[in-house]
């Protein structure tokens, strides 16, 4: 069953989509059709979203650097590789669309890791605010410049710094576990 809730966050309303029981999108905005369809959003309802609020909340008070819901993203291969990639960005830090695109396999793709990142259902929770233009500028966010900005400076302000040293040094034992396997 496909289900939907709409919450409030410093970027404004988010809709939360669950699938089965699994975060399937975290939607700046509410709820929007497309034309001439019904919504893909399925029921609302109240309940059942409590984890992934709890999360969301700490994520935007600085006490969280990641996220630990079920998920269940709907994309292409070519799209499931760049999310999971930049899902490794850790928190605080940025990454280049030419960067992913290397990381991929082919730097001639990073206008392909764009396109893909453009389809991110999981806002914030897979954070595609954390990959900017080579030259560091913030470009292409489905939330808007204004809200990337938002988030990286929230990333990178003084009271997150334990969230900086924390979760990077969980991402680099991560990295360093999966190459020792």
């Amino acid at each position: 069953m496909i289900m939907h809730k709409i919450v409030t966050s410093p970027l404004g309303v988010l809709t939360l989509v669950s699938s089965e029981g699994a975060l399937s999108a975290v939607r700046l905005g509410p709820p929007q059709a497309p034309a001439g369809a019904g919504t893909t959003y399925g029921i609302a309802v109240e309940d059942g979203f409590e984890d992934v609020e709890r999360q969301l909340s700490e994520y935007f008070e600085g006490r969280r650097c990641c996220f630990t819901v079920a998920t269940s993203p709907e994309g292409t291969e070519f799209q499931q590789k760049v999310w999971e990639q930049v899902a490794g960005i850790g928190y605080g830090r940025t990454a280049s669309y030419k960067q992913l695109a290397v990381l991929l396999g082919d730097a001639a793709k990073a206008r392909s890791v764009g396109a893909a990142l453009a389809r991110n259902p999981l806002n914030l929770v897979v954070p595609t605010h954390r990959v900017v233009g080579s030259r560091g500028a913030l470009t292409g966010y489905s939330g808007g410049v204004d809200a990337k900005r938002y988030l990286l400076e929230l990333e990178k302000a003084p009271q997150t710094e334990h969230l900086r040293r924390s979760c990077g040094q969980a991402v680099t034992a991560s990295a360093e576990t999966s190459r020792s396997a």
